[in-house]
């Protein structure tokens, strides 16, 4: 049976991970002044491996209601991947990348080499708290840019999240929410900028819209971001595993989405009794 907290190690990894890296760029750039590259190379790949790989949270899993409804596809998922981003930096471990399919959304291919993001069915779409909580963090300026979908731009956007994430978590997640569920934190990234119905302090509960599907921060296309945390704060936090609660795909089972797999979540009833309530009963910002 797992666990039902991360162990001290993987607490520990989680904490210096970012610092860790940071720690080695340093030094490698202290190379030109007379340190060691032996040891500065010695110590980015010990960082590259927390970062990347060691310290997977392994622990029970929280049940949650999933944030979305309709026909989406998962284009991460820790189902079939962990880290499901390839990284374990920002509390990602387990996180989710969630974008709309409803038959309209535009293919990857050479041209054009960018879209806006009302091309994509997930702008703009409906973002649900999945847990009842309290709101601890907002974040809801980033602009929503252009679409990277196309081949050169997948190309182009390593060196570009490279550069985004020299401005802090911000910079990768975009706009973002952060929810308090007792023990755990949820963040809900690329948020739409100024789609936000809720502050810090706000109390909500499972099911509340709380923003809009947006295209900010390192994403190629509108998609939603889904995580769970063991802090509220994703620079120095471990990344917890997570289910959606039974009935988010129709079925009668707990689990989550496999990757280019569309599902549909229902808008009907929930298996906790509560109803999920339906994508056009929700105002628009």
């Amino acid at each position: 049976m797992p666990d039902l907290a991360p162990s001290r190690y993987q607490v520990l990894l989680a904490r210096i991970r970012v610092p860790l890296m940071w720690a080695a760029g340093a030094a490698l750039l202290a190379g030109y002044a007379g340190l060691s590259w032996w040891a500065g190379w010695s110590l980015f790949a010990v960082a590259l491996a927390v970062y990347l790989r060691l310290g997977t949270v392994r622990c029970a899993p929280r049940v949650l209601r999933p944030p979305v409804r309709g026909r989406w596809m998962a284009l991460t998922s820790p189902v079939d991947a962990v880290p499901s981003q390839g990284s374990h930096a920002y509390g990602q471990t387990h996180a989710l990348g969630l974008v709309a399919e409803d038959g309209t959304r535009p293919d990857i291919g050479w041209r054009p080499l960018s879209r806006p993001p009302e091309d994509f069915p997930a702008f703009g779409a409906p973002v649900y708290a999945p847990a009842d909580g309290t709101v601890v963090a907002v974040r809801d300026r980033s602009r929503d840019h252009r679409s990277r979908n196309s081949w050169p731009w997948l190309l182009g956007s390593v060196l570009e999240n490279t550069l985004r994430e020299l401005r802090g978590p911000s910079g990768l997640l975009g706009n973002h929410v952060v929810i308090d569920i007792g023990g755990a934190y949820v963040l809900l990234g690329h948020l739409r900028r100024g789609s936000a119905t809720v502050r810090p302090g706000d109390r909500v509960e499972a099911g509340r819209p709380v923003a809009r599907c947006g295209n900010s921060g390192a994403c190629t296309e509108p998609q939603l971001r889904m995580q769970l945390m063991d802090r509220p704060g994703p620079l120095t936090a471990a990344g917890l595993p997570f289910l959606w609660e039974a009935g988010w795909d129709g079925g009668s089972a707990d689990g989550l989405p496999e990757t280019w797999r569309p599902f549909d979540v229902p808008t009907g009833q929930g298996a906790s009794g509560t109803g999920y309530p339906e994508a056009d009963q929700v105002r628009g910002t």
